[in-house]
Order: structure tokens, then sequence, then C-alpha cells
């Protein structure tokens, strides 16, 4: 018979559940996290820039643990809005990492932060942002840093399934096949990618074990672009008639403003602490054929 667990568990609240990383912890919580209980803080339920009502909940019932997941998270979004980027992504985390106070704060960031021209960035590598968005980010990063218990998780494209089915990097490629769209993937831009899964048992076990700092959480194998369509396209047997409409193309040909070349990160910091590896995303997906991905 199940039963309850007990109600004065610590409490985190979890920034951002109604988008595709925050929703998935709110999801795996009880199995990954049993001894914390979540509130979640997402939209429209509660405003996080009205943040006399934000520290007013914090005085009412304070957590100890603030995972904030929140953010304006495309570069894209934050091309077109700068102002409100630089509002969610760095006086957001500003103000939360300053109500936290003594308590653990875990802040997501993004590979996104480098400038491509290099690749398997360590943590100490420095930052160099192409974008509005990596600005925000790193400036971010060095809020939380400050913070006297923080933890810095630099992630790279996050895979899986969300309850909109349209938010990680797989969902939108599956999509755009459903609806006949041409797509040129770059053969010659890199990532990590990462099931969310993944990254949320690396979170869960750095939090429990207490761990504090920068870590890079990514996937064990770099990728091109191309080469996760080709093996997303793998896995899709019922899109393969839709394969002529992937083109592979040069990253370097893209008409819009200059892009990270090669992003991958070097997650020799994180495997060294952690009880299980973090796979590859081949590795991952050839032992998980029947997970939603």
């Amino acid at each position: 018979m199940l039963t309850e667990p007990p109600e004065d568990r610590p409490l985190a609240w979890i920034t951002g559940a109604g988008g595709f990383i925050g929703g998935h912890l709110l999801q795996t919580a009880r199995r990954r996290a049993p001894r914390w209980r979540l509130r979640p803080l997402a939209r429209p339920e509660f405003d996080l820039l009205d943040f006399a009502a934000v520290e007013a909940e914090f005085r009412r019932e304070p957590p100890q643990l603030i995972i904030h997941c929140a953010a304006v998270s495309s570069v894209a979004e934050a091309r077109a809005n700068p102002a409100r980027a630089q509002q969610v992504n760095v006086e957001l985390t500003r103000f939360l990492a300053g109500l936290a106070g003594g308590g653990a704060f875990v802040f997501f960031s993004t590979d996104l932060v480098f400038d491509g021209r290099q690749g398997n960035y360590s943590e100490t590598a420095t930052v160099n942002p192409l974008h509005h968005y990596g600005e925000t980010k790193a400036a971010a990063e060095q809020v939380v840093l400050g913070h006297p218990r923080p933890l810095v998780l630099r992630t790279s494209l996050n895979g899986g399934q969300s309850r909109t089915a349209d938010r990680a990097f797989n969902e939108q490629l599956r999509l755009a096949l459903r609806d006949g769209r041409e797509l040129t993937l770059f053969t010659d831009e890199f990532r990590s990618p990462i099931p969310v899964a993944v990254t949320l048992r690396v979170l869960w076990e750095l939090v429990e074990n207490h761990c504090a700092g920068l870590f890079h959480v990514a996937g064990a194998e770099k990728l091109s672009r191309w080469q996760i369509g080709d093996l997303l396209l793998r896995r899709w047997p019922e899109l393969h008639p839709q394969r002529d409409r992937i083109k592979p193309g040069s990253a370097r040909d893209f008409p819009g403003p200059p892009r990270a070349l090669d992003t991958s990160l070097d997650i020799a910091k994180v495997q060294a602490v952690l009880s299980e590896p973090i796979p590859g995303l081949t590795a991952w997906l050839a032992a998980h054929p029947h997970e939603p991905f």
C-alpha cells in the first residue's frame, strides 16, 4: 500500500515549473527526490516578476532549496525582447538568489555562454557569448556563484517529451517532419545533447550530496546537428519517408547572426563525483529503445 510522504519534509521551490526542465522536475521528483516537498512556481498562477509577492510568499514559508528554471530560454526570444531577457535571466535570478539567503540555490545555464571557436569547454574556460541570450546567462552565472550555496549547471540541448510536445529539440524536429517542412541541419555545428531524464538524475545527486559550484552537465558525446537528426530519424521509422526533406548544410552559410559552431562541453568534473556516469546520446538511445524521445 502506498503511503504519502510526511509533510515535515524540507521545501523546495521550482521556478519555471511550466517549462520543459521544470515540468520534468515535478514529474520525477517523487522518485528522484522523495525527501523533498516541491512547490511549483509557474505562470499564470504566479508572477515571478512581482518581486513583492514573491518575497511575501517566501516569508510565509521559506524554502530550503530553490531550483531556478524560469528563463527567457532561446536566442531568438532574447533577441526579439532584450529588455525582458535581462529582467528574467539576470534581475530575477539576482532577486531570488538574494532572497534564498543561506538556502541552496540551483541555476540552469547554457553551453551558449561560449563562442564555439574551441569546443570541449571545461568549467574554467573563458566565456564569450555571441548574443544577448548568452550574455544574460553568463551574467546570471556570476550572480549565482556569489551566493553562499550555489549550484550552477551549464547544460546543452536537452531532449525528451514535454507536456506540450513541442519544447525539446527532438520534438521540434519531429513536428517539422510531420508538417512536411524542409530542414537544413548543420554538419559543422556541434553540441553535447543530453536526455532531460539524465540531467535531472545528475541534478538531484548533486543536491543530495551538497555539491556546490559550477558543473557542466551535458551528454558525453559531441554531435553535429546533422548527426543528431540522423540518430533521431533511425528511432522514428514512421517518418523515414520524410528523410529527403532533411538536407545537410553549413552554419557558415546561415544568413542570420553568427552562430557558435562548437559548444561541446567537457564533463570530467561532474563525472568524477557521480555514482553513475553520464552517457552519450547514441548510447542512451540504444539502451532505452522504448523511452519517449
